[in-house]
């Protein structure tokens, strides 16, 4: 079930955007060389970022590997998401590593964003309501 919240454009917008967005999945080719565009729009002021990227590596229930490039001119370079989903008991254990964060997003930021995200996964997986 959590692997299909990866790969299923209607649940990933549903659980992905941090607290204080939307997502907006535009394009989801989950597969090796596939690519995907999407967007986070904050509620609060209804500014839309723009982001997409390549899937490396995609090996069912329990690993994805995807690039992520901004449009935003200024969030430069391109970051490397690594997903690792591990069976342990009844639940499922998630470990993401991202790399090549832009000098412009703080790593609080991102931490603190993955935290929301993973806290609505577990509770849509979990048969709650997400935000």
């Amino acid at each position: 079930m959590v692997y299909k919240a990866f790969v299923t454009p209607d649940a990933y917008a549903r659980w992905i955007p941090p607290r204080g967005y939307t997502a907006q999945i535009e394009e989801m080719d989950v597969r090796q060389g596939g690519r995907y565009r999407m967007s986070f729009t904050a509620f609060a002021t209804g500014q839309a970022h723009h982001f997409g990227g390549e899937y490396l590596e995609v090996v069912a229930n329990k690993r994805l590997v995807m690039t992520d490039r901004f449009d935003d001119p200024n969030l430069t370079g391109e970051m490397i998401t690594s997903v690792e989903l591990t069976p342990a008991g009844n639940r499922t254990e998630v470990h993401i590593v991202q790399e090549g964060i832009p000098d412009l997003i703080p790593l609080d930021d991102c931490y603190l964003g993955w935290q929301d995200s993973l806290m609505f996964l577990a509770l849509m997986v979990e048969g709650h309501a997400s935000h």
